[in-house]
């Protein structure tokens, strides 16, 4: 089994990839880090907890970063995506367990520690635990075994503008700052990610199954495709960006990578643009291409 961390900001596409790492025996995981992104950090945690309880896993759960490495506060956040509560709406009830006292960056420092050589971290939110744990611990960067990271969009668009993809504009800093450390990292972005369309249909078969989690994934999933259908009309699913990060720390065969040097753009216009340069060190793995439909089906297999 691969030890994991993941570094989440609990919204759907989080969810799905949450229920997805926890019924895949290959992966052994260690925690859940949260942080701002899509929801603040609070609500994010609390989704986080509340995907646990559903899915019936006692996983432990460590709040992290409320601000920006550098910016201070973020002040925007992502409800036309993921709805009022980050989770399509659907929370009724707050959880009835907690985070740990621990700080999420101080978790990933001991774990690491612990584990040198072993550890593989997938992060699917900004990258600003990750970036305050080698900040304060710079030893750790060899140790890390890989970091997996669901953001950036080398060769194609963003999806909040025509530069930058979500995770990597939430906090530029943390994402330059994580991509020039030396740390072993495969980017699986939106040159990836929006190849991989989970169809309305097959949300519908997840109902059939009489589940209450199969209803709970459904019923959010759907509000994740509505807001998908208002920007790409016709489109009929969504994309499953953070769950592909959970199936390239899987499998690495369902995608294929080219190494470059990744610059992230810190000012100007084109803030969060992730440049890839096939000269200058360190060098990162960008994804490039994926086995859309195996991919897929290995998803679905597993999720609820």
């Amino acid at each position: 089994m691969k030890p994991i961390i993941f570094d989440v900001d609990t919204g759907i596409d989080d969810a799905l990839a949450m229920s997805y790492s926890i019924n895949s025996p290959e992966l052994e995981l260690l925690g859940f880090t949260t942080c701002f992104g899509n929801v603040p950090v609070e609500e994010a945690t609390r989704n986080t907890l509340t995907v646990l309880e559903k899915v019936g896993a006692g996983i432990p759960v460590y709040q992290g970063a409320a601000q920006r490495f550098v910016r201070g506060e973020k002040e925007v956040w992502a409800r036309h995506v993921h709805g009022e509560d980050g989770i399509g709406n659907t929370l009724k009830n707050e959880p009835t367990t907690q985070a740990m006292s621990q700080f999420a960056p101080d978790f990933m420092i001991e774990q690491v520690k612990n584990r040198p050589h072993e550890i593989t971290i997938i992060a699917v939110g900004p990258l600003t635990n990750l970036a305050l744990a080698i900040q304060k611990a710079p030893e750790i960067i060899p140790l890390v075994k890989e970091v997996v990271v669901m953001g950036g969009a080398v060769k194609v668009p963003g999806n909040v503008n025509a530069y930058a993809e979500a995770n990597i504009i939430a906090d530029p800093e943390a994402a330059d700052y994580v991509f020039s450390s030396g740390l072993n990292v495969t980017l699986v972005g939106l040159d990836v990610t929006l190849q991989t369309l989970l169809p309305l249909s097959r949300v519908n078969e997840w109902r059939e199954t009489g589940k209450e989690t199969a209803h709970f994934f459904a019923d959010m999933t759907e509000f994740y495709i509505g807001y998908y259908e208002k920007y790409y009309p016709g489109i009929a699913g969504c994309g499953l960006h953070d769950p592909l990060a959970v199936g390239v720390a899987i499998d690495p065969s369902f995608v294929k990578t080219e190494t470059m040097n990744v610059k992230v753009v810190l000012e100007g216009e084109e803030v969060g643009r992730t440049i890839g340069h096939p000269e200058g060190e360190p060098k990162i793995r960008v994804c490039t291409e994926v086995e859309a439909d195996r991919f897929l089906e290995h998803f679905l297999s597993r999720v609820v």
